[in-house]
């Protein structure tokens, strides 16, 4: 599998590279439920660990504090991979 490094600015601040590995470390240090190393861009995260408002909510907010980005229940819903919730990070920095 092809590593993406994109570069992100975070409010006016210096870029910083951000690779999907990246975000997909800082998902499983926030959700005790996954176990570090088991999530992969293609998991489909409503399978991995139990998946409710809550923790779309979560989702949301480590998005928007470690990235700047503002994402909805629509997007995630319409998402199904890490790589979905990802492609759209990507999509609303660019």
């Amino acid at each position: 599998m092809k590593q993406t490094t994109e570069t992100f600015y975070l409010c006016g601040s210096k870029p910083i590279q951000m690779k999907i590995e990246d975000f997909i470390t800082r998902i499983e240090e926030e959700f005790d439920d996954i176990e570090p190393g088991t999530l992969k861009p293609e998991s489909i995260f409503r399978e991995v660990f139990e998946w409710n408002s809550i923790n779309a909510l979560i989702l949301i907010a480590l998005v928007k504090t470690e990235y700047d980005v503002a994402i909805n229940a629509e997007d995630i819903a319409n998402s199904k991979t890490v790589a979905d919730i990802y492609g759209i990070i990507e999509s609303k920095v660019a």
